[in-house]
């Protein structure tokens, strides 16, 4: 069974520990009585007298070195609290005798008492009479059934001889629905214990299961077999700009996918959308196993193809390292393509020809850059070597080629040339740089608040819906989601199915 691995496993475990904690809890609280609890602690157990049975002798001044009999003397605090859910009244104490508790103090006998209330707790102080119990007997102590509050407390401070240091302390007595017991809280006044031991058991057991759950994505990476596999053949065509992309994603497909053949022959967006157009209509109704990927949206006249919005493309113009120019006018870089400037003195630059260097008329980049940038279409090519004119009457030198990586070679051997490509291409090649146009640079980082005009949607069409078990529309899934939006993000595009990718996606569309 696909679903039965660690990583479910765990996040199964981790589920159900959750979901049989808050049941847990809530029988508790339902089914399980409220408890009254008195806790009690020993603050402080001190020597004040000069017998080294308690360890090494203190130094004593005044009343502690002239009082008689105190050479073994020693100073306790004794912390006594309600620390259970409900509040206790003095009827609550379930002894026979008139007091409620006892506290014992092992071989040491009581020589005196001072009690001591927490502030606005001074009612506290009218329960500590002898006709409500309080007294002493050797070791032992009475105290009366005070009545306490949920959180309140009280303090004996009790000044003890004839025993050592650390003598076991204990306080019992009876209450209903609850007991008496040693809190083992940190000693602090103010502060209750944060997490019983349940809590902090769960808590542990939890955290446990998320961070194994977390090493186990971790370690398997990102190359998981994604869901609704599909064996077949499939072509993708149309973009050289996307074909990177595509590339990856066919190889990735394929590794995760046994029994799946992704080819990829890209060949320009036009030219992918005519060879769609084509598969389909020789599909007599059917939906070819063809994707065509298009920078932009589809020409007029395809009813039958369905698109499918995909990323945000950016594209850049670049330019010959001769030519020193960082950054041109949206005005004058229509300028150039019109045929006004045939020289980038006009433009600041150095004594160099101006050459136009263009992708052909199946190109998606192509038609981007017209649609989003010129305005209007491209002047009529006047070279096929790119360097001399052929036609005389052309105003500047422009030439026309396949795709987007002779582009770019082209741009980078000629001094003078310019061009445009996607974004991420050319990156490693050397001899171009890249253009700003008015000031906005060219990224996909701050897409969603730039006016950066040279940028289109990426969309990928199908003719007519292909069926949900298809390879067609399985690879549309994988590379909309999941490793698909990783792989387009790498290359320089933003995924129309992020967060920003919907808005600007949304924003753009025709």
């Amino acid at each position: 069974m696909e679903w039965l691995n660690p990583e479910n496993a765990v996040a199964v475990a981790t589920a159900l520990l959750g979901v049989l904690v808050s049941v847990g809890v809530l029988w508790y609280e339902r089914r399980v009585p409220r408890r009254r609890r008195i806790g009690y602690r020993v603050q402080m157990d001190t020597p004040i007298g000069s017998s080294v049975r308690s360890g090494r002798p203190n130094f004593r001044l005044g009343l502690f070195n002239e009082a008689p009999e105190m050479s073994d003397a020693t100073l306790v605090l004794l912390r006594i609290e309600n620390d259970g859910s409900q509040s206790i009244a003095d009827a609550d104490y379930t002894g026979r005798e008139v007091h409620g508790l006892t506290a014992e103090f092992s071989g040491r006998t009581v020589r005196a008492i001072a009690v001591t209330q927490p502030p606005g707790a001074d009612h506290l102080m009218d329960h500590f009479t002898a006709a409500a119990g309080m007294r002493h007997s050797e070791g032992t102590i009475h105290l009366p059934r005070v009545p306490l509050n949920q959180g309140q407390h009280f303090k004996l401070l009790v000044l003890l001889t004839g025993g050592p240091v650390g003598s076991p302390v204990t306080v019992t007595g009876g209450i209903r629905d609850g007991d008496v017991t040693p809190n083992r809280a940190v000693p602090t006044d103010e502060r209750l214990p944060l997490f019983s031991r349940a809590a902090r058991l769960v808590t542990v057991l939890l955290t446990v299961c998320v961070v194994a759950l977390a090493a186990i994505i971790v370690t398997r990476g990102d190359h998981r077999p994604p869901m609704g596999c599909a064996r077949g053949a499939l072509t993708l065509t149309g973009s050289t700009a996307f074909e990177p992309v595509l590339s990856e994603l066919a190889k990735r497909y394929e590794q995760d996918c046994a029994g799946a053949e992704v080819t990829v022959d890209a060949h320009g967006t036009n030219a992918g959308i005519r060879s769609l157009a084509e598969a389909g209509a020789r599909s007599r109704g059917g939906s070819p196993s063809v994707i065509a990927l298009a920078d932009g949206p589809k020409p007029p006249g395809r009813p039958r193809l369905r698109e499918h919005r995909i990323a945000v493309s950016v594209f850049t113009l670049v330019v010959n390292d001769a030519v020193p120019l960082e950054d041109l006018a949206l005005a004058d870089v229509r300028r150039l393509y019109r045929g006004e400037i045939d020289n980038w003195s006009r433009l600041g630059g150095p004594d160099l020809p101006v050459r136009l260097v263009s992708r052909d008329a199946n190109s998606g980049t192509r038609e981007v850059f017209q649609r989003r940038v010129l305005g209007r279409n491209e002047l009529a090519n006047s070279s096929r070597d790119c360097t001399t004119r052929d036609d005389r009457d052309a105003p500047v030198v422009r030439c026309e080629l396949d795709s987007t990586r002779q582009v770019l070679q082209t741009v980078a051997r000629l001094d003078g040339a310019i061009g445009y490509s996607e974004l991420r291409a050319g990156t490693t090649l050397k001899g171009l740089h890249r253009l700003t146009i008015d000031g906005a640079a060219p990224s996909v980082d701050d897409i969603d608040l730039s006016d950066y005009p040279y940028r289109e949607i990426e969309y990928a069409y199908t003719y007519g819906r292909p069926p949900a078990d298809s390879l067609a529309s399985s690879f549309l899934a994988y590379m909309s989601r999941g490793p698909g939006q990783d792989v387009i993000t790498t290359h320089g595009h933003l995924p129309c199915a992020s967060p920003r990718g919907l808005r600007v996606c949304g924003e753009d569309a025709p």
